[in-house]
């Protein structure tokens, strides 16, 4: 279980080791992470945190998806763009100006459609809030 603190909001989320073991392994050796969470700019309704300066292994594709549901969380370890984690807000296709991306999805935030559209709308309007994501015991 991770948890991810946007601001005063706390959210969990759900490993998903089955399905992405590298993809969670590699997230797991990351934490805790200290940035910034961002309005994507070519994706849709959803968020992204900026990894590209961590030095991630080589990962595979694994349980990965174009078009993620609201809450799963996308790891991309830069097969043709940078870095990043990507935190769908609802709807979403994953894109960059290098075209269509797929993610892995190693996790998934229990959190409301509305919670997670109040996140969505206030880096809209605002710009980068602050993110912190830590590995906490179930």
């Amino acid at each position: 279980m991770i948890q991810i603190e946007v601001n005063d909001t706390e959210f969990e989320a759900e490993l998903h080791d089955d399905q992405a073991p590298e993809s969670v392994k590699a997230v797991r050796e990351l934490l805790p992470l200290e940035s910034e969470l961002m309005h994507v700019r070519w994706s849709g309704i959803a968020t992204w945190i900026n990894i590209d300066e961590i030095d991630l292994p080589e990962i595979p594709r694994e349980n990965h998806t174009v078009y993620p549901s609201r809450g799963d969380l996308l790891l991309y370890p830069g097969y043709r763009n940078e870095q990043e984690i990507l935190v769908p807000c609802g709807p979403t296709c994953f894109k960059s100006p290098a075209g269509e991306l797929a993610g892995n999805h190693f996790a998934t935030i229990d959190a409301t459609a509305s919670e997670l559209k109040e996140i969505e709308e206030a880096t809209l309007q605002n710009g980068a809030y602050d993110v912190a994501i830590q590995e906490v015991q179930a």
